[in-house]
């Protein structure tokens, strides 16, 4: 697996976390991201490698800042 996925995945298991633990579905998380429900699985599941932008919008339909939608994932350097 190539260093950039594993970064992706490990983020798509943060988002996966933090919208557990505030109990809303992908679908919702999906609306009030303004994301497509399909986007967000991909997202989710370390397929896709998101925009600041998407970013920005998860975290504000999140209640959490960016920095802590980093929280746990590996920096590249840390996995070489």
């Amino acid at each position: 697996m190539k260093i950039e996925n594993n970064v992706l995945v490990q983020l798509g298991k943060r988002i996966t976390y933090l919208r557990k633990k505030k109990g809303i579905s992908q679908y919702d998380l999906s609306l009030e991201a303004e994301l497509s429900p399909s986007y967000l699985s991909d997202l989710e599941n370390g397929r896709r490698n998101p925009s600041v932008v998407v970013l920005n919008r998860l975290g504000k339909a999140l209640g959490v800042t960016l920095s802590d939608l980093f929280l746990g994932v590996a920096e590249l350097d840390q996995l070489i």
